[in-house]
């Protein structure tokens, strides 16, 4: 039996159908778990960093150790303590942990002492794993005519390649996070406008816009809960906004607080800073789907020329090229 003759039967057919709902009903399923699963633990870390951020304030209120503060706090995101023996044996935070480290943790999601001592021993850990992964493929598995010495070179070569895993990871979720946050920015700067308007403080309506703005952007909820919690404990208000600029990473949000900052500072109108943040918001979105609306006509170029030009030939000059076949065919058959 061919392949043609599996794939056209019935019963062949029905069982795969059968396997694709399936997959469906349990991916679906599976999602939505997924999602309350993570839901769960952004409240947690919003939650922790919250109490974090209380506890070093009454310790400096009081006039006590903040290491201590931050140490009576229990963190739910604490790195395993194989974790931390390796980073304090082999002494990782010399060797991979520079001044951005923290804040490049802080624009991906991450953040404690727990996540960057995770983050550490992946990047000790992920080349030694891949080189040994690869020299039991090379050497066992599938080695190959290949000299010894050269498939150890290979292997070599995959561990240094796996040493930027973490790092391509860690950008890659990065971005994804920017790319929410970008996307709900504008809203979310239109929500605060009303709110203001209507006579509420920046506390409470980033407490608000958070709460509306979650089903949209989980992450941009995350990040002005965090600046609610910091604009209620920290004595300096602008160092809230100026955290909230660094752990997001992008300029709108940046430029937005420092007109913030400006408004705080100088006692003008936050109404009308943010009413001109949000104008230039929407005109930065427009923009922006006029840029993919132009760039549209040069990426349809090479999908219309190989999928689209070969049928609409083959369309055209088929009854053509038929009847000049059976003309042929038929001339020649009265001929002989």
């Amino acid at each position: 039996m061919n392949i043609v003759d599996l794939l056209t039967q019935r019963d062949f057919l029905i069982a795969v159908l059968a396997a694709v709902s399936a997959g469906a009903v349990v991916f679906t399923f599976g999602s939505s778990f997924i999602v309350r699963q993570e839901m769960k633990g952004r409240i947690r870390r919003v939650a922790i960093e919250r109490d974090r951020m209380r506890a070093e304030e009454m310790a400096r209120l009081r006039g006590g150790n903040v290491q201590d503060a931050r140490a009576s706090i229990r963190r739910g995101s604490e790195a395993r303590s194989y974790m931390k023996r390796a980073v304090e044996r082999f002494d990782l935070k010399k060797a991979f942990q520079d001044e951005n480290t923290v804040d490049k943790l802080a624009m991906a999601g991450l953040r404690g002492q727990g996540a960057l001592t995770t983050f550490l021993f992946q990047r000790f850990v992920t080349p030694i794993a891949v080189f040994a992964v690869a020299v039991v493929y090379l050497l066992i598995l599938a080695p190959g005519d290949r000299p010894v010495y050269l498939n150890l070179v290979y292997a070599v070569g995959a561990g240094l390649l796996g040493a930027y895993l973490p790092l391509l990871l860690l950008k890659n979720r990065t971005q994804k996070r920017q790319a929410s946050i970008r996307r709900s920015w504008p809203d979310c700067l239109d929500l605060l406008l009303l709110c203001v308007e209507a006579g509420m403080s920046m506390e409470h309506a980033m407490k608000r816009v958070a709460k509306e703005i979650g089903g949209q952007s989980p992450e941009l909820a995350e990040e002005l809960t965090l600046t609610t919690a910091e604009l209620s404990f920290l004595e300096d208000r602008t160092r809230a906004y100026d955290n909230l600029g660094r752990r997001t990473g992008l300029d709108n949000v940046r430029a937005v607080m420092t007109a913030l900052i400006q408004a705080d500072r100088y006692g003008t109108s936050v109404g009308q800073a943010l009413r001109v943040m949000a104008e230039e918001g929407r005109e930065a979105r427009m923009m922006e789907a006029e840029k993919k609306a132009a760039s549209l006509p040069p990426k349809l170029t090479v999908p219309l020329i190989v999928f689209f030009l070969p049928v609409l030939f083959i369309v055209i000059l088929s009854p053509a090229m038929i009847k000049v076949f059976t003309g042929s065919v038929a001339s020649t058959m009265g001929g002989g």
